[in-house]
């Protein structure tokens, strides 16, 4: 059985290959498929085989799929443009004759009112209407969405956001990459609900900095528009900023909230707890 993973290069795409083959996968059946193949030398030590596919040149992708059997396919980080990209992938998958695509959506992709969900909610359609067994791994929030902000956190004493005291279900990259591991070498078919099993608020967040870091941390909720001119003001592009600050404030109504669990049963353990989280990313 061979099993594809689009965007091998990226943060996600890596850990998923270290997961398959920590799960028993032979590397030899794992296909990173990459956009640049000079990106992908340690993917080749590890013994797995590279190939180039690139989202917006959709004559590469079938290609890449040929002989695969399983394929996950990696959500595209060009907001905007995820729709058509997404759209090329399926299409050629099924061309190529995949069995079965497992998709990187976003938590309750159906009734989230998150200005990134609608992307995730189309291609979920797609996948739907494609013919393919498929699997929707609907992530949560990951712990790393934060770590930009920790050593600025720690050195102005405040973690800025505008979530106020809603609770954040995190769980981080490796969490959710052991999940799509799971899922690719089951060949389950579904919809997963993937969280962190511990919710916690941005101040039980800037708490946390603040004892590792030993330095005064507080939490400052503003509201959403300060929040996404701030954001802009950090050097963030106007567009994506707005996107973060309206995910912030849709937090305090309980949208990246969940308690199914559904994450931490597919892996098979506990998923990363916060201090754990927080301590590898001030490592990092």
């Amino acid at each position: 059985m061979t099993i594809a993973v689009t965007g091998a290069t990226g943060h996600l795409g890596r850990l998923v290959v270290d997961a398959l083959i920590a799960r028993g996968t032979d590397p030899a059946e794992i296909v990173a498929t990459v956009r640049d193949t000079a990106k992908a030398a340690g993917l080749l030590a590890q013994g797995v085989q590279v190939r180039e596919a690139d989202y917006d040149r959709p004559e590469s992708l079938v290609t890449a799929f040929e002989g695969v059997d399983r394929l996950l396919l990696i959500s595209g980080n060009a907001v905007g443009q995820r729709v058509p990209q997404h759209t090329a992938v399926i299409e050629a998958a099924k061309a190529a004759g995949v069995g079965f695509i497992a998709y990187t959506s976003i938590l309750r992709a159906d009734t989230s009112p998150l200005g990134l969900a609608p992307e995730h909610l189309a291609t979920e359609q797609l996948l739907a209407a494609s013919g393919i067994p498929f699997a929707l791994l609907r992530n949560g929030w990951y712990v790393e969405n934060y770590a930009g902000s920790f050593g600025p956190a720690i050195e102005q004493g405040t973690l800025y956001g505008a979530a106020g005291d809603g609770r954040i279900a995190a769980a981080t990259r490796a969490d959710f990459a052991e999940a799509a591991a799971a899922v690719l070498i089951s060949g389950e078919s579904g919809i997963f609900e993937l969280a962190g099993d511990q919710p916690f608020t941005l101040s039980e967040l800037a708490a946390e900095l603040a004892k590792q870091s030993g330095k005064p941390v507080a939490y400052q909720d503003l509201p959403v528009p300060d929040y996404a001119a701030a954001l802009v003001g950090a050097g963030l592009p106007e567009g994506f900023a707005g996107l973060l600050a309206d995910t912030d404030g849709k937090i305090q109504d309980g949208h990246l909230d969940d308690s199914t669990g559904t994450l931490s049963r597919l892996i098979g353990r506990p998923t990363t707890s916060l201090a754990d989280a927080v301590a590898a990313a001030l490592k990092a």
